[in-house]
């Protein structure tokens, strides 16, 4: 959180899936940046507590928020806390989701449907509730697409067909909702090492030496490289961009 200028200065930033991973490096982030900042979860409270805690030990301000992206209810619960915690909403980051490698023919329908439920339509609903709360200096929508959305890894399929449903999302609203002041914009991560990755024992694997051997970089990312073009994204910096796709992948493009 050290590198953050305070170009997020009394903006109000809601982020999904924002317990641990990419989504907790980005509300961080935004929070060295000056912004206040809700942390969405949809079951890990320790993870989201502890997100928050290390926020306000910076001197930022934090409060965690639970509710499944992919239920409406708990969608326009999350955004009335935020609206009531802070007074209104200036950014949102569409950052939770959910993928299940597996080969096309074993994918079960309930893996298919979870990965559309919190993927597609979470980030759906989430905008369609955000829309009710930006102001009238509009705001900012950042989806968190994949690298896999445009390229092709067995055992993906069915995760980058979502992730594709949100680069289509992100460029039917830029054009949509540009009138009301509304960006809307993709940032899509390559490999980044996260508790997810961890879990399927990506690290530490051949996969993990051969991705980074192919990374121009010649590393695996960290979430704080991706929370940085997020700041970007989200301030006024960004004010003349909207409808684009941004991959950050330490020139991973396969």
């Amino acid at each position: 959180m050290t590198r953050a200028t305070r170009t997020l200065e009394g903006k109000v930033a809601l982020v999904t899936g924002a317990s641990k991973g990419i989504g907790a490096g980005i509300a961080k982030e935004f929070a060295a940046a000056g912004a206040s900042v809700a942390v969405n979860y949809a079951s890990d409270a320790n993870s989201a507590e502890r997100v928050v805690s290390d926020i306000e030990t910076r001197g930022g301000a934090a409060i965690a928020v639970q509710g499944d992206v992919s239920v409406a209810a708990d969608v326009e619960r999350l955004f009335a806390e935020t609206v009531a915690a802070y007074g209104r909403i200036d950014v949102l980051v569409n950052n939770a989701a959910v993928y299940y490698p597996e080969p096309f023919e074993s994918a079960t329908p309930r893996q298919i449907d979870q990965q559309l439920s919190v993927n597609v339509l979470g980030t759906i609903l989430t905008i369609q509730e955000g829309l009710k709360h930006f102001g009238p200096n509009g705001g900012s929508v950042i989806n968190i697409g994949s690298l896999d959305s445009a390229r092709a890894i067995p055992g993906m399929s069915v995760y980058a067909a979502t992730k594709g449903a949100v680069d289509a999302l992100t460029r039917v609203l830029a054009a949509e909702l540009g009138s009301r002041g509304i960006r809307v914009n993709t940032l899509a991560p390559g490999g980044v090492e996260t508790e997810g990755i961890h879990a399927v024992g990506f690290m530490g694997s051949d996969a993990e030496t051969d991705m980074i051997e192919r990374t121009p970089l010649g590393r695996i990312g960290q979430p704080e490289d991706l929370a940085r073009v997020a700041v970007f994204f989200a301030g006024d910096d960004a004010g003349w961009v909207t409808g684009e796709r941004l991959t950050a992948s330490g020139g991973l493009r396969s």
